[in-house]
């Protein structure tokens, strides 16, 4: 068999199982035994197939590899929906208890309950939003 098939092969499987890893080094092993490849298909003599090889997997794994995963792992920029409304303030519209009770959060009520069972939030004061849970906000209240 052929050293570029050989490489080509390798190139596949390396890729294939990025696929199912998602680390982005196999990935860059991948690319490399593809360079290998081609170059092992213009004539290039084992040892410095190995070589080759070595040193753009090296440099792959090394440099580029660090900026892929930057950009895959990009923190959200901002928190919407339900998220949002966690660690804001909220008003009490009606008594907050571990069962029951209605605060405002933004200008829209909700149905709320004390994140510590043992509370009683009387009406009027202002809390924090712990968690947001269905349509439930838990909240306790502010120092």
């Amino acid at each position: 068999m052929d050293p570029w098939l050989i490489w080509l092969i390798i190139a596949a499987v390396l890729a294939a199982a990025e696929i199912f890893t998602l680390t982005a080094a196999l990935g860059m092993l991948s690319a490399a035994a593809l360079v290998t490849s081609g170059f092992a298909a213009i004539g290039l003599p084992p040892a410095f197939q190995f070589v080759l090889f070595g040193i753009v997997a090296a440099i792959s794994v090394l440099f580029v590899r660090p900026v892929a995963l930057r950009h895959i792992r990009k923190p959200q920029a901002a928190r919407f929906g339900i998220d949002a409304l966690v660690g804001k303030a909220a008003y009490v519209v009606s008594e907050v208890t571990g069962s029951e009770g209605r605060v405002r959060i933004d200008g829209e009520e909700w149905s709320a309950r004390a994140y510590d069972d043992t509370l009683v939030i009387p009406s009027g004061a202002t809390v924090d939003v712990i968690k947001i849970s269905g349509a439930i906000a838990f909240v306790y209240p502010r120092d």
